[in-house]
């Protein structure tokens, strides 16, 4: 007897074309309204010192936050902006991709908050952050 094979993840919603997702080479790989999971090369987005630029890392997480509160206000019907960004860097990434997980911490009407933890290809954490996005009917 053979084992049912593992359900197939969900399918990323389609978004609209997102041109600094392009620049940075930003992949959304999960998306669903209480998780969005994405990878940004770290070749092409360094500092002058070789290592991730943590301006990038800072798009990464507020493009997952943003992902995620449209993804709960139902993006058809409402625009979502990131109104509050603050980030800590812990450990240098020089290679590779770095993986970002977004999670909520608080879903409103308006409000909707997150943390995002970024992660190199070796698992160790690079970068915490906590998004705060705006809700706002169209």
């Amino acid at each position: 007897m053979t084992a049912d094979p593992p359900p197939a993840a969900p399918p990323v919603p389609q978004m609209p074309p997102v041109p600094i997702h392009e620049r940075l080479g930003i992949l959304v790989t999960h998306a669903s309204a209480t998780e969005i999971v994405g990878t940004m090369p770290v070749a092409g987005n360094e500092q002058p010192y070789g290592t991730l630029h943590g301006g990038a890392s800072v798009v990464l997480a507020e493009s997952l936050a943003s992902i995620g509160s449209a993804l709960h206000a139902g993006p058809d019907e409402h625009s979502v902006v990131g109104i509050e960004v603050s980030a800590t860097h812990h450990r240098a990434a020089r290679s590779g991709l770095v993986t970002g997980r977004a999670t909520p911490q608080h879903l409103g009407r308006r409000v909707a908050t997150w943390h995002v933890e970024m992660r190199d290809d070796e698992g160790r954490l690079t970068c915490t952050a906590r998004v705060t996005c705006l809700i706002s009917a169209r």
